[in-house]
């Protein structure tokens, strides 16, 4: 099986000689660069991955390194070898990959102008949108400072009408203090007006006895009188 996988590798690097022309395992970090797809930091990568883990032992392994993604080994793959000197690679793909790059740079400052000219949009309305929302929410808070001035006009209202009820209780109380003193009064008065009539009575009962009293000294006065002429009288 190891005998195979040699004959395989060794296959490949015949292959990767014929037509490609950079080393991967050897090359500088300036020849790296001249591949299509490779700029510094991957250069610099490729080199740091096999510093760390040893020569690549077939392509695949190349996907390992950070940075390096299945795009980037499409691009490379036919310039590359694992083994052999290191010459230069074809360039018009890199000269293709420059173009890119140029009218990339070209077309970024176009959409960076657009993109603040959609900012700029979107920061005119937002200029004009925000006196609007601010003016609501004026309103909003007028709105809410009546209201709270509603609740304190009804609150004093009810206040008021608390205490004119607190009055009037206090007025009706007086009221009936006073419908109590009369009553007392007229209590008073009947209770003299009974008592004058008691002593009027006794009054009268003492006179009407004093009368009897009278009467009675007088008849017997009378009767007296009558024994007396009786005494008087000349016998027969």
């Amino acid at each position: 099986m190891k005998k195979l996988l040699a004959i395989v590798v060794a296959f490949f690097a015949t292959v990767s000689i014929a037509f490609a022309a950079v080393n991967i395992n050897t090359a500088s970090q300036a020849e790296l660069e001249k591949l299509n797809g490779i700029g510094p930091v991957k250069a610099k990568a490729i080199i740091d991955y096999r510093t760390k883990n040893g020569p690549f032992k077939t392509f695949d392994d190349v996907d390992k390194v950070p940075g390096i993604g299945q795009g980037t080994m499409e691009k490379i793959k036919k310039d590359v070898s694992l083994s052999g000197p290191t010459t230069a690679p074809a360039t018009a793909a890199k000269a293709e990959e420059k173009k890119a790059d140029a009218k990339g740079a070209k077309i970024e400052p176009a959409k960076k102008e657009e993109v603040k000219k959609e900012d700029k949009k979107a920061d005119a309305k937002g200029a004009k949108i925000e006196p609007l929302k601010k003016e609501e929410a004026k309103k909003e808070d007028k709105k809410a400072d009546a209201k709270k001035d509603d609740k304190r006009a009804d609150a004093k209202k009810d206040d008021k009408k608390a205490e004119v009820k607190k009055e009037e209780k206090s007025a009706k109380k007086e009221e009936a203090k006073k419908e109590d003193k009369k009553a007392d009064a007229k209590k008073g008065e009947k209770k003299a007006d009974a008592e004058k009539g008691e002593k009027k009575a006794d009054a009268k009962k003492g006179e009407k006895k004093a009368d009897a009293k009278k009467g009675d000294k007088k008849a017997d006065a009378k009767k007296d009188e009558s024994k007396d002429e009786k005494k008087d009288a000349p016998k027969k």
